[in-house]
């Protein structure tokens, strides 16, 4: 094959060989970082896409030599640290991932080196805290402690002091915990017969995930009513762990892999009976469409798990097409602003949930940009004033309708966005599938 400028092909994606010795080699990571910045230099289409590639940039360009082999070597970290894998620059911007042959792969050599620091102890406890979502979830939803926890986020001298030790920024809004996990208090209808239609399966198993599970309940019981409006059968998950998404950002995946063999046979068990799969976080719908399966290709069980996992919105509209989703909405949403966020965006199937609020009836204001939150990163004391930095072009394109809803299918974006519209912001925040569950009148 002949180089050539760019790509016309559909980009591809290699498994992550990161049971290879060379993976943590940090000599041989240090010449793929190298080799992987001269193309970024050399190209710099995803200058805007996030901090990571201009402080790429700036480092090249403020070096002795103005390309990369002027750039020191320690401070390719500051790149790699810069980087939250959002993954937009490998499926949206660069004309240099496989099947080209240059074969770039940005944010998994990001990943190489976050797990090459992992494995070299540079990892802080704080960062192992944030990613360690079901441990925190446990104890911070228990209810005698949730009130203490919950009160704390909102206390700015208690605020003030986590910052002086843990460095999160004291001004980020963080989510509350509720003591009525979502596991705990569902109730999933599965009386209902199963209606297959030509693209879904008939009968769906929820996985709840940490955030709906520990933060938001109420967005897990209101895809329950979907559900249950509709007359689809509906089960719980039998058991369930964090998807590991945060540990494989963190660079540890062998947690990853911990946490794998704890939810997979679960949910190969109900993908091999016909169930389709939801997940209410795009992030963790991500981690099995994507991330599990390419590390660990050869595992027919996570490549079932792979074909059963639907986005709800996917589901839905899906569900519209066989002629199974009923439009019997009864109360009017007005004007959503809704922000499509980037881990939904890399699973390339178009704008679902838009469709949705649209069939619904609603004035849908879409915003396909990164909102800057970004898991765990945009908490970060060091990370908070780029994270603002980074959203204003959503913040103002969010405001701009001046709409009834904010809305997001990543809550902690939602919350972020609305920060960031400031506090004349007069719009509701509300997960897109409450306001379905709105839509259709149901309480």
């Amino acid at each position: 094959m002949s180089i050539r400028e760019g790509s016309l092909e559909a980009p591809t994606r290699h498994p992550l060989d990161w049971k290879n010795p060379d993976f943590y080699n940090e000599e041989k990571l240090m010449h793929e970082l190298e080799r992987a910045f001269d193309i970024c230099h050399g190209c710099r289409r995803c200058v805007s896409l996030c901090t990571a590639f201009p402080t790429l940039f700036d480092l090249i360009d403020e070096s002795s030599t103005l390309e990369v082999d002027g750039v020191a070597k320690p401070d390719f970290w500051k790149v790699v640290d810069e980087c939250y894998l959002c993954d937009l620059c490998y499926m949206t911007k660069c004309p240099y991932v496989p099947p080209h042959p240059w074969n770039l792969d940005f944010p998994h050599t990001m990943l190489r080196a976050k797990a090459v620091k992992f494995q070299k102890g540079g990892t802080s406890f704080r960062d192992k805290l944030l990613s360690s979502t079901d441990a925190m979830g446990k104890l911070s939803s228990i209810p005698v402690v949730v009130q203490a926890v919950n009160a704390s986020l909102k206390s700015k001298p208690i605020r003030k002091l986590v910052d002086s030790v843990l460095h999160i920024h004291p001004d980020r809004q963080l989510p509350e915990y509720d003591s009525a996990k979502f596991r705990s208090t569902a109730r999933p209808r599965g009386d209902f017969a199963v209606k297959a239609g030509v693209k879904t399966p008939g009968k769906v198993a929820i996985y709840a995930t940490c955030y709906v599970n520990y933060n938001e309940p109420g967005i897990g019981h209101d895809l329950l009513k979907l559900l249950a409006h509709n007359e689809i059968p509906a089960v719980l998950v039998e058991k369930e762990a964090c998807c590991g998404m945060p540990k494989l950002e963190l660079g540890d995946l062998d947690a990853v892999q911990t946490l794998k063999e704890v939810n997979i046979p679960h949910l190969a068990k109900l993908a091999h009976e016909g169930y389709a799969i939801l997940t209410a976080v795009p992030s963790c719908t991500l981690m099995y469409k994507q991330e599990l399966p390419l590390m660990f290709p050869d595992d027919a069980d996570v490549q079932a798990v792979k074909e059963a996992m639907w986005d709800p919105f996917e589901y839905l509209m899906a569900r519209n097409v066989d002629g199974l989703l009923k439009t019997d909405f009864k109360a009017q949403l007005g004007k959503v602003a809704y922000h499509v966020p980037c881990h939904q965006r890399v699973q390339n199937i178009g704008n679902k949930t838009r469709d949705a609020l649209q069939l619904a009836g609603a004035k849908v204001t879409m915003v396909e940009r990164c909102s800057g939150h970004d898991g765990t990163w945009g908490v970060k004391s060091e990370y908070f004033d780029k994270s603002m930095k980074i959203g204003k072009a959503v913040f103002r394109q969010m405001a701009e309708p001046q709409p009834d809803y904010v809305s997001s299918d990543c809550a902690i974006a939602a919350r972020h966005i609305l920060q960031g519209m400031g506090e004349g912001a007069t719009a509701q925040k509300q997960h897109p599938i409450t306001l379905m569950r709105i839509a259709y009148g149901l309480e």
